[in-house]
C-alpha cells in the first residue's frame, strides 16, 4: 500500500512532491519521505514516522530548493515502523524510493555486504541502492545500472532513483508494482498512482511490465524488459481533479456511497440500446467473441471476486452459459480444465491486482476463447493485456472499503449477461426488462440514499456487537460475504456470512 511520487522540473518541486503523497494518505502507510536535489548536486533528504503532515511541517521548517526529487510513503514490509527505515535511502550517490518486496534481498545484502556496503537500515529497499551503486562502477549512466540492477532482483518493485551528481534525470522501473509517468511542459512527473499527479498534468504513459525509463524536464526514454527502446500510449485521463478531496463529507468512503448514483449513471451512459446492450460496449470484436461462448470463467480478488460470484448467478439462469468464479490467487496455482469455448473474464477496480494479471497471463496460454477485463483504470495492465475491456467509469475510489466501484461492476456485469445472452437464448421481452432496469438503477439508489437516517438509527442498534452473521440465499449469498467484509474491514469486528441454507 506505499506510495511513490517522483519530479523533473525547472521549478522547485518539494510542494508538489508532498501533496502528492498527501493525495495517496488513503493507500495506509506508517512513515513518509522526500529526496530533492538541487542543480548545485546538494541532496536533502527528510523523512519522518507519521503522518505526511508531519513531514509537511519538516519542509515547512527547512526550506528544500531543488528541481529533482523523489518522496514516498512506506507501509512495513521489511523491518520495523522507523524513521531509519522509511524512504528514500540512500547509497553514496544514490537516493532510492520503492514499492514491492525484493525476495531475494538477504542474499544480495550479504553480497553487498562482502564487497563492503555499509546498511543503515532493516529494508529490503536499500539493497537497490547499494546494487545500482556497484552497478555504476561498470557502467556509464544511471540508466544501464539499473537495466544491470533489476535483472538481479527477484520480486516485485516499482522503484524510482536518483543520482545526485546528475540532477537532470531520474531513472524508474516496474516489475509487478505500477508505475505512471505525468507529462508536462518542460517538466515530467512519475508516480505509483495518477491520482497523486492530477494537480499538475492530465496526459499519463503507464509503463508496462519490465520496463525501465529515464526521465527527464523534456524527454521521457523507455525500454521494455529486453532493453529495447519502445513507444507507450499517452493516456489523457478524465479523473476529477477533486477527486482526493473529501468535500462535504467526513471521509471518502461516505462521499463514495453517494457518489453511486452518478458513477452508475456513467457506467451506462451510451451503452444501451431500447432493448439491449449496444455491441461496441465490450470491444471491437465482442459480439463475434460472444456468439460462440458456452463458458465464463471468472478470476478476481475480493470485493471484485464477490461481484463475480453475484454474476455467476445472473450468467447461468439468464445468459444460458455455464459460469465458473475463482479467487485469482487460488487460479493461478492450480492446474485447471479449460472447458470448450470459455470466456477468460478478470474483475479488478485497479487493473493492476498482481494476483489477478498473472491469472490472466496463465490463462492467455490455456486455450480460452479470448480474455475479457472489467475495470476502472484505462490503461491499467489488465486493460492492456486482455482482448476486450469495459470501463466501469466510476471514477477514483479513495475509500480502503469498496462502494461505488462494487457498484459499478456488478453493472457492467449485469450488461454481460445481456451481451452474452441475447445469443443464447435470452428473448427479445427478457433484454427490454433488463435494459429498462439497468435505466432506472440511479433513480433508485437516489432512493435508496434517502433511507440514511433510518440505516442510522438502525446501526445505533448493533453498535455494542462483538460479532455478527450476514445470511443471503442465491444472488444474495456473495451479498452477505461483501456486508461481512465491509464490516471487518470498517469496524475490526468480527463478521462471518453463510449461505441461509446451512444456518440450520
Amino acid at each position: 500500500m506505499c506510495g511513490i511520487v517522483g519530479a523533473v522540473a525547472q521549478r522547485d518541486v518539494v510542494d508538489i512532491l508532498v501533496e502528492g503523497l498527501r493525495r495517496l494518505e488513503y493507500r495506509g502507510y506508517d512513515s513518509a519521505g522526500v529526496a530533492v536535489v538541487s542543480e548545485s548536486g546538494e541532496l536533502q533528504r527528510l523523512r519522518r514516522l507519521g503522518k505526511v503532515k508531519e513531514l509537511a511541517d519538516a519542509v515547512a521548517a527547512q526550506p528544500v530548493p531543488g528541481g529533482t526529487g523523489i518522496a514516498h510513503t512506506r507501509w512495513a514490509t521489511h523491518g520495523e515502523p522507523s524513521e531509519r527505515n522509511a524512504h528514500p535511502h540512500v547509497s553514496s550517490n544514490i537516493t532510492v524510493v520503492h514499492n514491492g518486496i525484493i525476495e531475494n534481498h538477504a542474499v544480495l545484502r550479504d553480497a553487498l555486504k562482502a564487497k563492503g556496503y555499509i546498511f543503515t537500515s532493516d529494508t529490503d529497499t536499500e539493497v537497490i541502492a547499494h546494487l545500482v551503486e556497484e552497478e555504476l562502477k561498470s557502467h556509464s549512466s544511471l540508466l544501464t545500472a539499473v537495466q544491470a540492477a533489476v535483472k538481479q532482483l527477484h520480486g516485485a518493485y516499482g522503484t524510482v532513483l536518483l543520482d545526485k551528481t546528475d540532477a537532470s534525470r531520474v531513472v524508474v522501473a516496474r516489475s509487478g508494482s505500477p508505475l505512471v509517468i505525468g507529462l508536462g511542459i518542460g517538466e515530467n512527473f512519475i508516480a505509483s498512482d495518477q491520482l497523486a499527479l492530477l494537480p499538475v498534468t492530465r496526459r499519463f504513459i503507464f509503463l508496462e511490465e519490465g520496463d525501465v525509463a529515464e526521465i527527464t524536464r523534456h524527454s521521457v526514454s523507455i525500454f521494455d524488459k529486453n532493453g529495447q527502446a519502445v513507444e507507450r500510449e499517452v493516456h489523457e485521463s478524465n479523473v476529477s481533479y477533486d477527486a482526493g478531496d473529501k468535500g462535504q463529507y467526513r471521509h471518502f468512503m461516505l462521499k463514495e456511497i453517494y457518489e453511486q448514483p452518478s458513477a452508475i449513471n456513467n457506467t451506462l451512459e451510451g451503452r444501451l440500446s431500447s432493448d439491449s446492450v449496444l455491441d461496441e460496449t465490450f470491444g471491437n470484436g465482442a459480439a463475434e467473441l460472444f456468439k460462440k461462448v458456452k463458458h465464463i470463467q471468472i478470476v478476481a480478488c475480493g470485493t471484485s471476486y464477490h461481484s463475480g460470484m453475484v454474476a455467476r448467478y445472473w450468467l447461468e439462469a439468464l445468459a444460458g452459459v455455464s459460469c465458473n468464479v475463482e479467487i485469482a490467487s487460488e487460479f493461478r496455482y492450480r492446474k485447471s480444465f479449460v472447458q470448450p469455448n470459455s470466456l477468460l473474464v478478470s474483475i479488478s477496480q485497479s487493473g493492476e491486482t498482481a494476483d489477478t494479471l498473472a491469472a490472466l497471463r496463465l490463462a492467455k496460454e490455456a486455450g480460452y476463447l479470448g480474455s475479457l477485463t472489467i475495470c476502472n483504470v484505462a490503461g491499467s495492465s489488465l486493460v492492456r493485456e486482455s482482448d476486450l475491456a469495459f470501463m466501469t467509469r466510476a471514477g477514483a475510489e479513495i475509500g480502503v472499503a469498496s462502494t461505488k466501484a462494487f457498484t459499478t461492476q456488478l453493472v457492467g456485469l449485469a450488461m454481460l449477461t445481456l451481451a452474452v445472452g441475447k445469443y443464447n437464448g435470452l428473448t427479445l421481452e427478457q433484454q427490454r426488462e433488463l435494459t429498462a432496469a439497468l435505466r432506472s438503477l440511479p433513480a433508485k439508489l437516489e432512493e435508496t440514499l434517502t433511507l440514511a437516517p433510518q440505516i442510522e438509527a438502525l446501526a445505533e442498534e448493533f453498535a455494542d456487537k462483538h460479532h455478527a452473521l450476514f445470511l443471503g440465499r442465491g444472488d444474495q449469498y456473495p451479498i452477505a460475504m461483501e456486508g461481512a467484509l465491509k464490516l471487518k474491514e470498517i469496524s475490526y469486528i468480527h463478521a462471518e456470512a453463510y449461505a441461509a441454507g446451512e444456518l440450520k
